[in-house]
């Protein structure tokens, strides 16, 4: 049973834009928060951005301004718009919800010009 689904990633240049989507069975999307982790090769998952049930959204320093993360309780599905991508970006995102501790399966942002 897959209960989180990514979408959205691709190849872009500098510069570009891309926006993920994460849906979630309910209950894991009505948990307390979702979040949008990132790895890159030979470098360990890092937090990019998180929101809670609430709203509350933090983000990490190295994408402030640049992302957001947006959740439609009406969909299950949360998302992050990636605008001004640059190549140190560049990594398999994933989503994750904290209740049951949950991982999708990952999406690949790649750029390069």
């Amino acid at each position: 049973q897959v209960e989180i689904v990514e979408s959205g990633g691709g190849s872009v240049q500098p510069g570009g834009s891309l926006r993920l989507s994460c849906a979630a069975s309910g209950s894991i999307f009505r948990g307390n928060s979702m979040a949008w982790y990132r790895q890159a090769p030979g470098k360990e998952r890092e937090l990019v951005a998180r929101i809670t049930r609430s709203g509350y959204i933090d983000y990490a320093d190295f994408v402030k301004g640049r992302f957001t993360i947006s959740r439609d309780n009406s969909k299950n599905t949360v998302y992050l718009q990636m605008n001004n991508l640059q190549p140190e970006d560049t990594a398999t995102y994933y989503c994750y919800g904290n209740y049951g501790g949950v991982w999708g399966q990952g999406t690949q942002v790649t750029v390069s010009s």
